[in-house]
């Protein structure tokens, strides 16, 4: 005998809710599923731009069919910043010089200033694309 909240069944966790037992994704399962998006989503992977954001896409998908039995409208709203972070990295990344960040971020009709100010930055990848979601 086990608490419902500790057993895992074919990936899914149960919790009670208004006396009613639902369905939720187990913690061993997404945290398999993030290290999987990890993988996929490296920066150090050598994909094409056109092709990169359609192995999440496919690989979510199908995860969610899976999964279609669970509450998980926040885990998946959570998934999604996360993946769109990931991505924003990955082109800061190919983007070395300052003088390509700031070609790059003059598309988004900022005042000179900022753009020379976002393009020099040293905060890091993961940093620099939290403040690329600002701009966007």
């Amino acid at each position: 005998m086990a608490h419902i909240s500790k057993v895992k069944y074919l990936g899914y966790g149960f919790y009670r809710y208004k006396g009613k037992c639902q369905f939720k994704v187990h913690k061993k399962s997404l945290a398999k599923m993030k290290n999987r998006l990890r993988a996929i989503t490296n920066r150090n992977k050598a994909i094409s731009n056109e092709e990169r954001p359609l192995i999440p896409k496919r690989f979510v998908k199908g995860w969610v069919n899976y999964f279609k039995l669970a509450d998980m409208k926040k885990l998946l709203m959570k998934m999604d910043e996360w993946i769109r972070r990931r991505i924003r990295a990955i082109y800061w990344k190919q983007w070395k010089k300052v003088k390509t960040r700031c070609r790059m971020i003059r598309q988004y009709n900022l005042p000179d200033w900022k753009v020379h100010e976002l393009a020099d930055c040293q905060k890091g990848i993961w940093r620099a694309a939290l403040m690329l979601l600002s701009i966007s």
